[in-house]
């Protein structure tokens, strides 16, 4: 095995013998086999052992045991005792999420102490085949069928191709103790009831099921790489962007197969799970307009020819406005406020304002546009309710929740910001001063 492994991690670029690395150690067979697998590779690393205290005299004793295998070794040992019972008590998690946690959050203080270049743990091809059924289980996706990276972030996981029966066949070959976990053969936990009951009953049936599966969901996985090439180039054709806001061409998903992965895909890094993609779909369909969806932090409106995605709408806080301020500032936006002498040249930027200072009474308020506001859309004579001047530009209802006015101090909206300015308060001849929101 050890020319295999040497060769692995060489074509993979997995390890180098030029840096150092962690090595989480538990004392069981697969640790202690990487183990000497490293030492024997010439890989420098230190080790790191935590005691959860979870099995009494049986954990003492699998510390006791990784010192001595570390001076067997001759490397450097880091050992820590936790109280995970505790720590699962107090922050309401189960006992092996708790263990997860404190056992990384010390990695990470280790690599960071010794200046070491990665975490090497000893997961390999069995522990890969229960993470991707245990996946499957839970309802996954494409990427539950990838199971674990061999390497992600700053874990490394050098074994992923070796199964346990090779490394069993190893430590024969080296005459190696290790410490066997006794709460491995219970089967409380998901894992040990697939390990220790479900795999070995298939396996009674059909001696080479394992193998069979990984080519299988290696070939899954492929096909999963070619499904999100193919799903970014179908993006960028569909989906666009003006700003935050995104918008997914209805055509471009109703006819293509494989719609609600595609949908789900584009959807779910924003908070949106499955079942609000069924629902989506089926409005489609239907051919319902203006219908919203909505996860924790954003919106998906069901618009006339596009879905359009973007953040929810925030409180927001009225901004008052004084006569002599120079900045008009809320959100993500800056205007500067000029004051202009009549005679300069207009800007008519939908985006930008240029009032007659003279017709304004201050302070000016800046909220957001109410039903039942109402005002003169420039070069009209008569009013306009917001909401169906709006309409008449087909605003996304997810922008125009958005929308926001400037009222003088009487009430009347002088600007609806972004789109229209009021007749009422545009520069005219007689303008002896223009005040001017432009926007940085």
């Amino acid at each position: 095995m050890l020319e295999q492994f040497i060769s692995h991690i060489r074509t993979k670029k997995l390890l180098d013998t030029d840096k150092q690395y962690l090595l989480a150690i538990s004392g069981g067979i697969d640790s202690v086999g990487l183990a000497r697998l490293l030492k024997k590779s010439a890989i420098p690393f230190r080790m790191a052992h935590c005691n959860f205290g979870l099995r009494g005299e049986e954990s003492d004793g699998d510390e006791l045991f990784v010192r001595e295998l570390a001076q067997e070794l001759g490397v450097e040992i880091s050992v820590k005792r936790f109280e995970t019972k505790v720590h699962a008590s107090e922050k309401g998690v189960s006992t092996q999420m708790a263990a997860r946690y404190l056992r990384y959050n010390w990695f990470e203080q280790l690599l960071e102490e010794f200046d070491l270049d990665g975490v090497v743990v000893a997961h390999h091809a069995d522990d890969q085949l229960e993470t991707v059924l245990l996946n499957l289980l839970r309802g996954t996706g494409i990427e539950g069928i990838y199971g674990m990276s061999e390497i992600r972030d700053y874990i490394i996981r050098p074994l992923l191709p070796f199964s346990r029966d090779d490394i069993e066949n190893f430590a024969v070959k080296e005459r190696f103790d290790w410490r066997e976990d006794s709460s491995n053969s219970e089967s409380t936990y998901k894992r040990n009831f697939l390990r220790n009951e479900v795999l070995p009953l298939i396996k009674r049936h059909d001696v080479s099921f394992e193998g069979n599966l990984r080519q299988s969901f290696d070939r899954l996985k492929d096909t999963g790489k070619a499904f999100f090439h193919l799903f970014d180039a179908w993006k960028k054709v569909h989906v666009k962007m003006d700003g935050e806001i995104q918008f997914l061409e209805k055509d471009g998903l109703k006819q293509v197969p494989g719609r609600k992965s595609l949908l789900y895909y584009w959807l779910r890094d924003y908070g949106f799970n499955n079942a609000q993609v069924d629902d989506i779909l089926d409005v489609l369909w239907c051919g319902e307009v203006g219908q919203r969806f909505e996860s924790e932090l954003f919106m998906v409106n069901v618009d006339r020819e596009y879905l359009i995605l973007g953040k929810k709408v925030k409180d927001f806080e009225e901004v008052l406005l004084e006569k002599t301020d120079l900045e008009l500032s809320f959100a993500e936006k800056v205007y500067d406020i000029l004051i202009l002498p009549i005679g300069s040249s207009l800007d008519i930027r939908s985006e930008n304002a240029m009032l007659d200072r003279d017709s304004l009474k201050f302070p000016l308020l800046l909220r957001k546009w109410r039903e039942g506001d109402r005002f003169r859309p420039l070069g009209m004579r008569k009013f306009k309710k917001i909401s169906d001047f709006l309409i008449d530009l087909k605003v996304p209802m997810i922008i125009k929740k958005d929308v926001k006015v400037l009222c003088d101090a009487d009430g009347e909206v002088v600007w609806v910001l972004g789109y229209r300015v009021d007749d009422r308060f545009k520069i005219t001849p007689v303008t002896k001063e223009v005040m001017y929101f432009k926007l940085k």
